[in-house]
């Protein structure tokens, strides 16, 4: 009798899985998630510098909203390239673009405080990339649903130093600031290649 009870139990457990999982992957068949080529495509802004005539004294920075400079990744410090995986993402060159285990134990925690969207988010370096390009900053499910996949579409098209190479250049570091290297040269007057380590770690954590 119990036996029989215990299987009862567990088909009805798979049955309702495989229900709730068939709807799930039917809502998500259903969302409009934007074509990976509109990453490509788009212009990042930079502010428009004028420097002396030697090219080495900055005299004036025009921007409206945004000042950034756009760096490539190899003339990017070490230090901050650690202290920002170290602080943000620390499985970043382990994991596929998300990791489900943080997502999972961010919604365990967001339901405690009582709302599903607020607190922690558990994304990834990609999943920022993805949100901060395409997608913008609403809170809902669908949005972060659209955020997962195209994370993982990300990783199988840029390497992890490309990805890097984005949020570094492109994540607000307060105010006007954005990119590491104009934090970098508003904070302490020096490009990011030549951060200390001290200084990557205070910047890493602004973000």
């Amino acid at each position: 009798m119990l036996k029989r009870f215990i299987g009862n139990t567990l088909v009805v457990f798979f049955v309702a899985f495989l229900v709730v999982g068939g709807l799930l992957m039917l809502w998500v068949s259903t969302l409009e998630i934007p074509d990976l080529q509109a990453f490509e495509q788009r212009r990042v802004l930079q502010s428009t510098k004028l420097y002396d005539r030697t090219g080495k004294i900055l005299l004036y920075d025009l921007h409206q909203d945004v000042r950034r400079t756009i760096v490539p990744y190899e003339n990017i410090s070490r230090n901050i390239i650690n202290a920002t995986v170290a602080i943000e993402d620390d499985t970043f060159f382990q994991h596929g673009g998300i990791r489900p285990l943080s997502i999972i134990r961010a919604a365990l925690i967001n339901l405690q405080g009582g709302n599903l969207l607020s607190g922690q988010g558990g994304s990834t370096i990609t999943q920022q990339v993805v949100k901060n390009a395409l997608l913008g900053q609403e809170k809902t499910i669908s949005r972060k649903m659209k955020e997962a996949l195209l994370a993982v579409k990300l990783e199988r098209v840029l390497t992890k130093e490309e990805i890097l190479a984005h949020y570094l250049n492109e994540s607000p570091y307060g105010g006007t600031l954005y990119g590491v290297e104009e934090a970098s040269q508003s904070f302490f007057g020096k490009s990011s290649a030549d951060l200390t380590l001290a200084e990557a770690a205070y910047l890493a954590a602004l973000p």
